[in-house]
């Protein structure tokens, strides 16, 4: 067994303590431990269960040895984004408003991480309300990238990916509803999958019939991504989406050691006029990795319009409409980004919102119409690596290649928010580092409820271009 528990993935994890060669009391304890050292340097989490999860640990480790029927996440720590509602353990949305906020029970994809044997270690660090692409707020302060203390992790699900990349924990549920799953993912060098829309029971966003918010795994490894989606997977009775559709097996193209036939679209811009020159050389080497196992690569040369501006008017005017209760009282404490957000969503008329709900409806039968040549899409996950923390997402331009490219929407995320619209899986992985040593991510999408697909070709992908042997310098929680 190795001696850096750290290191172990959730798959080697539960499996040494099926055989009883792993403690989960030494291996939680351990995970705490880390997490204490990180907290100064990185900050990834509102909370820590701490007394609660050695309890649990022990509890685990009494049923291993008695020889007791195991879950597949049987004593290892898990660690919950501060948007999802987690029993007797506070839960504030990152937000002052809610802060000392203490829900009475689980979410439903806590409920199941837990019964599977799950070991909540703590909550994880989002902007207020998740509602920007990078981690910080008025009430948690800022959290740090480990692979670089002057960058962000990226968000909103920026908690999660930096404890999971700087080794404290291998297992996060973060919330995707722009890309805050996959973006983090990428800026951190971790696997991040946003499920099909319905796969995961996602039953506490504001507005189920309209949503594009999602729950899914972060990761080190696919494997870990893709046993922690087999346990997230499943109706909710508050989640209308969530009670029809069903996963299709694996394809036949995808089952061999290539994939002779598989066709790849490659979307090379989407809302942005320009990708960074790392990030793109990075994606030409992966797709050239996927003709190589076999796949046929081919750009995407369709004019789609990837409703920006639309997709823009959705979420504000959903931001304006949550929070305006809140400003004469909490004004002052709210994020100025997320005021900035609100303030747009209170001048869109309604009008011009009916007119974006019809372009995402347009949105999604252009990509539906995409999956008639494609088996999958691929893309770089983001525009650029990480961002700097000092960077204001609704003031500052993002720099493309030495040239503003606008705010962060349109300069940085643009490849994300689209499938978030239109509903289909999405999966980052990482995909190599920038020569300031700052992860890269490549996008997979696939077509709805093609989930294992997506983590299929990522592990064919993942055996190809290892990636998880490579550790960032604030690994553990060393300054």
């Amino acid at each position: 067994m190795s001696s850096d528990l750290l290191a172990l993935s959730a798959t080697e994890a539960a499996r040494l303590i099926r055989w009883k060669k792993l403690s989960p009391v030494e291996y939680v304890g351990a995970i705490l431990a880390a997490i204490e050292r990180s907290q100064p340097v990185l900050n990834a989490f509102t909370v820590v269960t701490a007394e609660a999860a050695l309890e649990q640990a022990r509890i685990a480790e009494g049923a291993a040895m008695a020889g007791a029927a195991l879950g597949p996440l049987h004593g290892l720590p898990v660690s919950i984004k501060d948007l999802v509602d987690t029993a007797g353990v506070p839960t504030s949305y990152g937000s002052a408003v809610h802060k000392g906020r203490v829900p009475t029970k689980d979410a439903s994809t806590v409920r199941r991480l837990k019964e599977a044997g799950g070991i909540l270690v703590g909550k994880t660090t989002t902007p207020e309300y998740g509602h920007k692409g990078l981690t910080d707020s008025p009430a948690f302060g800022i959290t740090r990238n480990p692979w670089n203390l002057d960058y962000s992790p990226g968000g909103s699900s920026g908690g999660a990916a930096a404890h999971v990349a700087a080794g404290l924990g291998p297992l996060a549920l973060g919330t995707d509803g722009a890309g805050s799953i996959r973006l983090p993912a990428s800026a951190s060098g971790i696997v991040g999958l946003k499920p099909t829309r319905g796969a995961v029971g996602h039953g506490y966003a504001p507005d189920v019939f309209s949503s594009f918010s999602y729950s899914g795994p972060m990761t080190r490894t696919v494997a870990d991504a893709a046993l922690m989606f087999d346990i997230l997977v499943g109706p909710e009775p508050d989640d209308p989406w969530s009670l029809g559709g069903t996963l299709t097996p694996v394809s036949a193209g995808l089952l061999g050691n290539r994939i002779g036939g598989l066709r790849i679209g490659y979307i090379r811009r989407m809302a942005n006029a320009d990708v960074d020159r790392e990030v793109e050389a990075a994606t030409d080497s992966a797709l050239a990795t996927l003709a190589d196992l076999g796949a046929e690569v081919e750009e995407v040369t369709d004019k789609i319009d990837w409703i920006e501006e639309d997709g823009r008017i959705l979420m504000r005017t959903g931001m304006w409409a949550r929070s305006r209760a809140h400003l004469e009282r909490w004004g002052n404490q709210l994020d100025s980004s997320y005021r900035d957000f609100m303030e747009d969503g209170r001048k869109i008329s309604m009008e011009r919102l009916r007119e974006a709900e019809g372009a995402r409806t347009q949105l999604y039968q252009a990509v539906q119409h995409l999956f008639g040549r494609y088996d999958l899409l691929a893309s770089p996950t983001l525009v650029t690596p990480a961002l700097p923390v000092t960077h204001h997402a609704s003031r500052d331009q993002v720099m493309v290649n030495g040239k503003p490219q606008g705010f962060t929407r349109t300069g940085w995320t643009s490849f994300l928010y689209p499938f978030n619209l239109t509903g289909h899986p999405a999966i980052s992985i990482p995909n190599g580092w920038s020569a300031a040593g700052l992860p890269i991510g490549f996008q997979l999408v696939g077509r709805w409820w093609a989930d294992r697909d997506l983590l299929r070709l990522a592990a064919m992908l993942e055996i190809a271009r290892p990636w998880s042997q490579r550790r960032p310098p604030h690994w553990g929680g060393v300054k």
